[in-house]
């Protein structure tokens, strides 16, 4: 880091520096952030790289000992540098999954992973939950094999497993295939049929298409490196659980939770930040 940007960034109060998080939490890319704050582009990706890292140590910190008793778990498509299918041997880039999970009750997002859809993203992402909470949970998931391998891992006295199994009629060229239904499965332990769903934890996912600039569709603001795109979905999930009241609760999912005793503002996050 040069001077200038050192020098820029200290000159910001903590109220320029909480409206830039806010545009970024809105849905701005790096470079929209940049002309609407009237600041560099170099200063707005500092101030993500800086917050994002604090985001992420903060919840690892305190997203422990939970009481949620339900989890649904996904996984969300993104990309860095470029989609996997123009990637030459020898150049990076290529596909992201940012593995996810949300507690239907409190509307809680305990713990995501940034890695690749494989069994060994599985293996971190599903004990790492389970860890997190204080008794049994009911997990649900969709029909990803992944899952269900990693099963043997985690005692049956911590968790009961349930997952849904979508049903598509055959490809047509490069389209997906229209969707015909879904079944419900019972998987390990003895989880409740009617608690077995994903349906929250897809939204949670639309949610972050809709305010991760770089998650949307077809976007130009994709990520550059894989560590930006992490600080991202950090400081997305910090403002999510911390500081954005849930319409239905009434309060953030961290109140909810027993995680917060207040609702965080953006001058939260980075004063937070600032003594990280």
């Amino acid at each position: 880091m040069n001077n200038y940007m050192m020098d820029n960034m200290n000159r910001k109060s903590v109220e320029d520096r909480a409206k830039i998080l806010q545009l970024l939490v809105e849905g701005n890319s790096l470079r929209s952030t940049s002309r609407i704050s009237d600041c560099s582009i170099n200063t707005v990706t500092k101030l993500l790289v800086d917050v994002g890292q604090a985001c992420a140590w903060y919840q690892d910190m305190v997203m422990r000992d939970l009481p949620c008793e339900r989890i649904q778990v996904d996984e969300i498509w993104s990309f860095f540098l470029k989609k996997k299918k123009n990637v030459r041997d020898g150049e990076q880039g290529g596909d992201v999954w940012t593995w996810t999970a949300i507690c239907p009750d409190t509307k809680l997002v305990p713990y995501w992973h940034v890695g690749e859809r494989t069994i060994e993203a599985a293996q971190i992402f599903l004990p790492e939950i389970v860890s997190r909470m204080r008794g049994k949970i009911q997990l649900s998931s969709d029909g990803l094999e992944a899952y269900r391998t990693v099963l043997d891992t985690i005692p049956s006295e911590r968790m009961d497993f349930g997952r849904v199994v979508k049903f598509y009629a055959e490809p047509k060229g490069k389209r997906f295939g229209a969707y015909k239904g879904h079944a419900k499965e019972a998987v390990y332990g003895d989880p409740d049929p009617k608690h077995i769903s994903t349906s929250l934890v897809e939204r949670q996912n639309l949610t972050m298409r809709n305010s991760i600039r770089r998650f949307t569709r077809k976007t130009s603001a994709f990520s550059k490196k894989v560590e930006n795109h992490s600080y991202a979905v950090a400081l997305h999930f910090m403002y999510y659980n911390f500081c954005r009241i849930h319409k239905s609760l009434r309060i953030t999912p961290a109140m909810a939770a027993g995680v917060a005793n207040r609702l965080w503002s953006a001058e939260d996050i980075i004063e937070m930040s600032d003594s990280f």
